[in-house]
């Protein structure tokens, strides 16, 4: 047998392998039955809307807007422990978002490393992934970096069959960034800007997502304009519970275990609207925004 021949043997052996296992078609044969993201949002059930907890809640005010960050401690609840601590001694208020990378993230914090800490922990153990089996809602399609990916509790997630669970890194999303050393990381965050960097995963510690106000991440100064001035500061970080009442916001955000989050993972792969003539039968769980929206006045 000479090499071509056995190059064609080999890959007719690979055909029959794939063709041998089993195929999972993710395009929804009643897609006209499928409403539209925005109807799906519009017509939610209220029961389909969960309230944010305020002491879960950071709202951070830089001179491009503000930014309302909804923290996740079922994935790190010692990050989430120590970025509220540190908040609320007022450690990042007239420091900066001094790092930003076009459409990769920006990071902010002490980029000295000597700003004084005075309660909080300037290193914590990384929590990358948690051990504890979280009540998980899988989105249904094949994943490059993970056995399975969804949602917890809003938060865009990974999970192996361990029962492990880790926040991924899509558009938005609240995490800490660190030196070589796994646990090095404590004060430095950084929020991803655009094509998410699902490579990170597990690497570094991911415990919350921008509910609203990314635009004053993405309208960020690229660059210094003068030597002497304070590069994209941060005017001031508080926790939404320590808020003046005057200033406070009730913020909900979807259930990704209810029947309409569920509707709209299938719309978005299916994509109901007239616009569209080809639906892709599939989507990744970055591409499925969990709807956030300021609670409607009783």
């Amino acid at each position: 047998m000479n090499k071509t021949q056995y190059a064609l043997k080999l890959s007719l052996g690979l055909i029959t392998l794939l063709n041998a296992l089993p195929f999972i078609s993710y395009a929804n044969e009643d897609t006209k039955e499928l409403r539209s993201p925005y109807d799906i949002v519009e017509n939610a059930e209220a029961s389909s809307w969960r309230t944010i907890d305020p002491e879960n809640l950071l709202r951070m005010k830089l001179d491009t807007g503000t930014a309302w960050i909804e923290l996740a401690p079922q994935f790190a609840p010692e990050h989430v422990s120590n970025i509220k601590a540190l908040v609320r001694e007022g450690f990042y208020d007239g420091l900066s978002v001094y790092r930003f990378v076009e459409g990769f993230v920006a990071q902010g914090g002490d980029e000295s490393g000597k700003k004084t800490i005075k309660h909080a922990k300037r290193t914590i153990k990384s929590e990358r992934f948690t051990q504890h089996s979280l009540a998980f809602t899988p989105l249904g399609f094949h994943d490059a970096f993970a056995e399975q990916t969804g949602f917890v509790d809003g938060f865009p997630a990974a999970q192996n069959k361990r029962g492990e669970s880790w926040m991924v890194h899509c558009p938005g999303v609240f995490a800490m960034a660190r030196n070589n050393p796994v646990d090095s990381g404590g004060t430095e965050f950084y929020v991803v800007l655009g094509h998410a960097p699902r490579y990170l995963d597990r690497n570094v510690t991911v415990f919350g997502r921008v509910i609203d106000g990314m635009e004053a991440f993405q309208s960020l100064q690229r660059k210094k304009s003068k030597q002497d001035q304070t590069f994209n500061p941060i005017r001031a970080v508080k926790v939404a519970a320590d808020l003046d009442k005057t200033e406070q916001k009730q913020w909900q955000t979807m259930k990704t275990d209810s029947a309409d989050f569920k509707e709209m993972i299938k719309s978005r792969a299916n994509r109901p609207e007239p616009w569209f003539v080809e639906q892709p039968g599939v989507v990744d769980v970055c591409g499925v925004a969990v709807p956030v929206r300021e609670a409607p006045k009783p």
